[in-house]
């Protein structure tokens, strides 16, 4: 008798999920096993399909990044306001009377800063005053010396003339006498005094020309102070008008005016103190001729060219205002290059450090008076660099 046996089919046990109590199992059939395993794969495939896209997405996200960005702008905080501020210092030494402006006052140009006392300055002008009048009434004086020098000429050569005429008729006279004393007509006495006429005769011409040779040289000499020039030309005359115009200057200077339109800033002025030349009193800061000095790491400035547009944000208005400037310049070397005690590689102890450059960035003037800003403030510039092509 054959007995048979009865085949019986393991059946599929799948493990719970991790979490799940370890203790705990779901019996599958085989069927439902496979589904499982096909769901886990597609959950599998879904995953890193998911993965990829994203993968993808980020990676085009940051080429289209510094395509559109990255590789046309340049941008840095590191940057701040400057101006070129007018340092006022007085011209002349003296007491300061009157301070009409105060520090953080706006100040246009010609605008009265300070006021010096001017009584030393008034009788400089008095004295200078007098010494041209001196001066004109001197040269005046020697035109009237050329003229009186070419009458005493006039006269001097009437007298030479006279002189010449009376040799001429001390010597006929003395001719004459001659003759009659052959024929013993005259005494020796006439004839003596007819030779001491004729010689006395030729003396006074001597003496006559001699003076009208010195009158010549006197009036020479006079000629020369006064040739080529009038009056008010005269070299005597100019040098005393140069020293009452500068007197004149000085008193101008009593008054110190404003040089530019600007911010005061550090006013030390006082009154009753007695300030000397080049003595800084105080700054005007032209704020509407402001600038932005940006340092740009070396690195970042290979496609920088002068005159590519900026934008930039100040701290002092956040993002609400946005101004737009021009790069101007870049420096002629970095700050550790400038600095009072320069880096020294030699060493062997050398480390590389990205240095930075300024870059002279110029606002718009229309912006800076709509939205005014200060000299120090903090600044974020960023440099279109494509648009140069």
């Amino acid at each position: 008798m054959t007995i048979e046996r009865e085949q019986t089919v393991p059946e599929a046990r799948v493990v719970a999920p991790a979490g799940a109590d370890p203790h705990s199992s779901v019996d599958l059939t085989p069927q439902a096993a496979n589904d499982a395993d096909a769901r886990l794969r597609r959950r599998r495939t879904l995953g890193f399909g998911i993965l990829g896209v994203l993968v993808l997405a980020g990676a085009l996200a940051y080429g289209a990044y510094w395509w559109l960005v990255a590789s046309r702008y340049v941008s840095t905080d590191d940057a701040y306001v400057e101006a070129t501020p007018a340092q006022i210092t007085p011209q002349v030494a003296a007491s300061v009377v009157a301070v009409p402006v105060r520090n953080t006052q706006y100040v246009a140009a010609g605008t009265v800063l300070v006021v010096l006392d001017k009584s030393d300055a008034r009788i400089a002008v008095a004295r200078a005053q007098a010494q041209l009048e001196a001066a004109e009434r001197a040269v005046r004086g020697d035109f009237a010396g050329v003229r009186q020098f070419t009458a005493q000429i006039a006269a001097r050569r009437a007298q030479v003339a006279a002189a010449r005429s009376n040799v001429v008729k001390a010597r006929l006279d003395l001719a004459r006498r001659e003759k009659l004393a052959a024929t013993g007509a005259i005494s020796a006495e006439d004839l003596t005094s007819a030779e001491n006429a004729y010689r006395n005769a030729i003396a006074a011409l001597a003496a006559a020309r001699a003076e009208w040779q010195q009158a010549q040289q006197a009036r020479a000499v006079q000629d020369a102070l006064v040739t080529g020039a009038s009056v008010q030309t005269n070299p005597q005359v100019l040098a005393a008008r140069a020293q009452l115009q500068q007197a004149q200057l000085n008193l101008a200077r009593t008054v110190i005016r404003a040089p530019i339109g600007g911010i005061v800033t550090n006013d030390t002025a006082q009154i009753g103190q007695r300030v000397a030349v080049g003595a800084p009193l105080m700054s005007v800061v032209p704020i509407y001729h402001a600038y932005v000095n940006a340092n740009f790491k070396e690195t970042e400035l290979a496609r920088v060219r002068i005159g590519d547009p900026v934008t930039l944000k100040s701290d002092l208005y956040g993002d609400a205002v946005v101004y737009h400037g021009r790069v101007a310049g870049l420096a002629g070397g970095t700050g550790a290059a400038f600095a009072l005690i320069p880096a020294q590689n030699a060493t062997g102890n050398w480390i590389k450090v990205v240095q930075r450059l300024p870059v002279r960035i110029e606002i718009d003037p229309q912006q800076l008076r709509q939205h005014p800003l200060r000299v120090g403030l903090s600044m974020t510039a960023t440099i279109d660099t494509a648009a140069h092509g």
